[in-house]
């Protein structure tokens, strides 16, 4: 009896022994399959898993096949199966340090229009052709990803001369047939060398968007990075970072250039131009933050400062006995406010400045963005009294068609047009010509940027209105202006 219990004994334990490793061992088994797990939600590694427990094989199958799944939904361009950004990304980390090769970001240019014309259905599939044709160009890039709607990201392992690229960029554009409708596209290239400008992911991508931001910003059809372009770009970040800090230090301030009245000889007119004193920058010249203003959306608060500085300044000059008009230049964006004119009603209303002391100055190129909602805003700032003039006529792409339907009073014919204006008879005869169609119209006509005695008395011989230019004065400060108002006059 004894030496039964023995052997039941040995049996029980050696069984409890075998229970306990095996659950060990599964226990171990299952952490191992959550390390794995965690892994692949941080970074989306390959799905490993050492173990040969038999009881888990099913479920780790399944979970490799879930996890293929996963990379491929994430990491896949849905309508052309390219990889996607987030595919590169990954593929990129992988491969680094990445110090060889080419990376080029091909943009097809304008493909909004295709969407807007044929309808996206139709985009869809020349985008799919489009991603087919890359795949079988004959230089071959090892892996392609279509990074966003147009913009499609080629790795070469070698770097390609200009003669490749070009050759890629003929091959690329060749005409597509979609549903029997013959189609063109142009692209544009930007081109980061890996060799001279590698860094990480992130970092390479901003430049290979900077190379292409260039191309489009030059209008060429490839364009490289440079070094030069992260000096720009951050240059551009401080500018459009440092316009709200701006506007609440006094950092940006207006100037006011006098004109002359041909006819009485005397300042009745003041165009007012913004500038910025830049805390770290120095001065910067208005032509280059109000794009990157209209760029960033921030164009609405440069405008309502504008419109509150020159109605303050109006109404400050008038108690001290001095009358004149103030003209200011607003942007196709604020054309597009449907509540442009009730903005200015209630700005004069509450300076107690006249509509007439204010003239609107609006480019030919931002009138003809959407010329329909552009008429309708300018007869509301006529309806309210403020006098409308179209700055830099001649330079921008309005029809002469449009040009009598459009409610302004005067045209401000571009400085460019005086460029060898004495020396050529051509040039001279376009002025006159151009004097002459405008107030064949009813317009009062401006000149800009006269800057001699012997241009004046040309302009007036042609029947001009109003000149401005550094010959009569230039910009002033509002205290500068207010010193020299007395004397702003001129006989011609």
């Amino acid at each position: 009896m004894t030496n039964v219990m023995i052997v039941l004994l040995c049996i029980t334990t050696i069984a409890a022994g075998v229970i306990g490793f095996m659950y060990w061992r599964q226990q171990h088994s299952i952490r191992q399959l959550i390390a794995a797990l965690q892994r692949q939600i941080l970074n989306q590694d390959t799905f490993i898993v050492d173990t040969s427990h038999p009881s888990l094989t099913p479920l780790i199958n399944v979970l490799k096949d879930l996890h293929q799944s996963s990379l491929f939904s994430t990491e896949r361009d849905k309508l052309t199966g390219l990889t996607n950004r987030v595919g590169f990304k990954r593929k990129m980390l992988a491969k680094m340090p990445v110090s060889e090769g080419m990376l080029v970001l091909v943009d097809i240019k304008q493909f909004r229009f295709v969407n807007d014309l044929f309808g996206f259905l139709f985009g869809d599939k020349l985008l799919k052709a489009f991603s087919k044709r890359i795949e079988s160009v004959e230089t071959k890039p090892q892996f392609i990803a279509r990074m966003n709607g147009n913009e499609f990201l080629l790795f070469f392992p070698q770097p390609l001369t200009l003669i490749q690229l070009t050759q890629l960029k003929h091959d690329l554009q060749l005409p597509f047939e979609i549903e029997q409708q013959p189609i063109s596209i142009k692209m544009q290239l930007g081109v980061l060398s890996l060799a001279e400008h590698h860094a990480d992911v992130s970092l390479t991508l901003r430049r290979l968007d900077l190379a292409l931001k260039k191309a489009k910003t030059l209008k060429q059809p490839i364009a490289f990075y440079d070094q030069d372009d992260d000096k720009a770009q951050y240059r551009e970040l401080l500018i459009i970072n440092g316009l709200p800090k701006g506007l609440k230090q006094n950092q940006l301030f207006m100037v006011f250039q006098p004109k002359l009245d041909i006819q009485s000889g005397q300042c009745q007119q003041v165009e007012a131009l913004i500038r910025w004193q830049h805390e770290g920058l120095g001065l910067i010249s208005p032509s280059e933050f109000i794009p990157l203003a209209e760029q960033t959306g921030m164009i609405d608060i440069l405008s309502t400062w504008v419109l509150e500085a020159v109605v303050s300044q109006q109404a400050k000059w008038r108690e001290k006995g001095i009358y004149v008009k103030v003209a200011l230049n607003l942007s196709s964006t604020d054309l597009d406010n449907p509540n442009l004119a009730n903005d200015v009603a209630t700005k004069l209303a509450q300076y107690l400045v006249p509509a007439e002391c204010i003239m609107i100055e609006i480019t030919e190129s931002a009138l003809m963005v959407s010329l329909e909602q552009t008429i309708i805003t300018l007869n509301k700032l006529r309806d309210i009294g403020v006098k409308i003039a179209i700055d830099d006529f001649g330079t921008g792409h309005s029809s002469l068609a449009y040009l009598r339907f459009l409610p302004v009073d005067e045209v401000k014919i571009d400085k460019a047009f005086l460029d060898e204006f004495e020396t050529s008879t051509a040039a001279k005869q376009i002025v006159k010509t151009s004097i002459e169609l405008a107030k064949s119209l009813g317009f009062e006509v401006t000149v800009e940027g006269v800057e001699s005695k012997s241009v004046l008395e040309t302009l007036h011989a042609f029947g001009v209105d109003t000149i401005q230019g550094d010959y009569f004065a230039k910009p002033a400060t509002a205290d500068e202006f207010e010193h020299i108002y007395p004397q702003l006059t001129h006989t011609v």
